[in-house]
């Protein structure tokens, strides 16, 4: 017979796991492995960290997307990527991006957009638009708003 640890002890452990920041079911089924657990002892351990409010998809998803948001100044089209590969629900996802209005998120955008142009040195108008766009796209931006305001903003300091 196996030694694995006892539920309670994977519970104890995991729930201070759980209370130090908020995690997703992937990370919590990780850790128990980690420590241990058969697949059917993390996943009773888990089924009770939920019951117990430890664990919420949503409510990390929420926090996850805003964060991302607010301290990398990640795009809807990045926080989803990442969320996906969490394994998150797209219920939990559009519950996370929900937390992103639509007036900070093009107003992040733009000033990333004048930011990155202060950085560029003078050249090529279209080469300089070019560099600024792929910046701004590889945070995640959707491409057609990037280029949108990239040509917004050149107009208007023309």
């Amino acid at each position: 017979m196996e030694n694995l640890p006892d539920n309670k002890l994977l519970l104890t452990k995991a729930s201070r796991f759980c209370a130090y920041r908020d995690r997703c079911h992937q990370e919590v089924r990780k850790k128990l492995l980690d420590l241990g657990a058969s697949s059917d002892q993390s996943e009773e351990v888990l089924a009770e960290l939920i019951g117990l409010g430890f664990v919420n998809e949503e409510r990390f998803a929420q926090l996850y997307a805003s964060g991302k948001f607010r301290q990398k100044r990640w795009g809807r089209n990045r926080i989803i990527l990442e969320l996906r590969k969490r394994g998150l629900t797209e219920y939990c996802i559009e519950q996370g991006l929900k937390e992103i209005s639509d007036t900070d998120y093009l107003s992040t955008l733009e000033f990333l957009i004048a930011k990155k142009r202060k950085t560029l040195a003078l050249g090529k108008q279209a080469v300089i638009d070019h560099k600024i766009g792929n910046y701004c796209i590889q945070k995640g931006y959707e491409p057609d708003l990037v280029w949108q305001l990239v040509k917004k903003v050149d107009k208007s300091s023309r």
